[in-house]
């Protein structure tokens, strides 16, 4: 307990469940007669399993308003990237005119531990995109959006307020994952596209049925 004292329920209760689990093994493998003393009433009560958060999707005309009174074409296009695109805030601040694509946007070293990745945005999102650099004159190895991680989730919660509802950049990545699963997209599809996502079933809305 000292060990977990200042960390979540949800990292305590890994802990616990890792040592459980080396108990049960030494006690099938060699050990019968130990006991193990992650089975107590009182330890299984304070490493209890945290209750599961059903997050809130924002619906589509939300998002649709939140962008459309988005004034400031650069923060604009980063929350479409973000909305439509399912891209991580981190994933948007490394883009350069390089990564840009005619039909798709290359991430280099994603969060997936892969060495690139391809993300696929409506046409017109990239249309802008590239007006966009060329309107700045952004060369092509510099940042397309040269901010900082801070004011970019500032300007996420700022753009939230334009509609009065907190909105965190993840928020745009669930939203993205459920209205790509609702509008028809396979669910092996949107695995591929949102695998963490696909890991928490309550972060986001799927369709199994879809086709």
């Amino acid at each position: 307990m000292i060990l977990t004292k200042k960390n979540k329920q949800a990292t305590k209760r890994n802990r616990y469940s890792v040592l459980s689990a080396f108990y049960n093994f030494s006690i099938n493998t060699g050990l019968p007669s130990l006991s193990n003393p992650c089975n107590t009433a009182v330890i299984k009560k304070i490493f209890r399993r945290p209750p599961a958060i059903q997050w809130q999707i924002v619906d589509k005309e939300t998002i649709d308003e939140i962008i459309f009174r988005t004034t400031n074409m650069r923060y604009r296009l980063m929350l479409e990237l973000m909305a439509r695109g399912g891209m991580r805030v981190g994933e948007v601040l490394t883009l350069t005119p390089d990564n840009a694509q005619d039909d798709f946007l290359t991430i280099q070293n994603p969060k997936s531990g892969k060495q690139e990745e391809r993300v696929y945005v409506p046409r017109k999102i990239l249309v802008r995109l590239s007006q966009y650099i060329q309107a700045t004159g952004i060369d092509p190895n510099d940042l397309i959006f040269s901010i900082f991680y801070v004011a970019a989730w500032s300007m996420v919660k700022k753009a939230g307020k334009l509609v009065d509802i907190e909105l965190k950049p993840h928020d745009l990545r669930r939203h993205a994952a459920t209205y790509a699963s609702r509008s028809g997209t396979p669910i092996e599809i949107v695995s591929i596209m949102f695998p963490s996502l696909l890991c928490c079933p309550n972060s986001c809305h799927l369709n199994n049925d879809a086709p």
